[in-house]
């Protein structure tokens, strides 16, 4: 399956409940920020050893916030006319620039403070 593919079957499945006049903008960049808040519950206060835990035994939960933010976000990039896979590709090349191997390698810090 591609993005294109799903892409249409997201949109197929929001035509077919006449749900576009409740999928502007402002309320899929809401419903991914509610929905990576979802996925963010499942470690919340955790150590990275109770994290990989939750992430075995809440396998199913966390897969579906996965999916609900990807779903939310491939509609929001159709509906603006902005081709996702182009955007990652470009914003890619940017972080190549700012990120330079020879500077940022195993490092944390921002690119304006490398």
């Amino acid at each position: 399956m591609t993005i294109d593919a799903m892409t249409a079957k997201i949109r197929a499945f929001r035509d077919e409940r006449d749900w576009m006049p409740f999928h502007n903008p402002k309320e899929l960049a809401a419903a991914l920020s509610i929905e990576a808040s979802e996925l963010m519950e499942h470690f919340l206060w955790k150590t990275p050893e109770e994290c990989e835990d939750r992430t075995r035994t809440h396998r199913e939960a966390i897969r579906d916030e996965l999916a609900d933010i990807a779903m939310y976000l491939f509609e929001l990039a159709d509906n603006l006319d902005m081709p996702l896979l182009e955007a990652m590709e470009d914003k890619m090349a940017k972080n190549a620039e700012k990120y330079p191997v020879a500077k940022a390698r195993g490092s944390h810090q921002k690119y304006t403070e490398l």
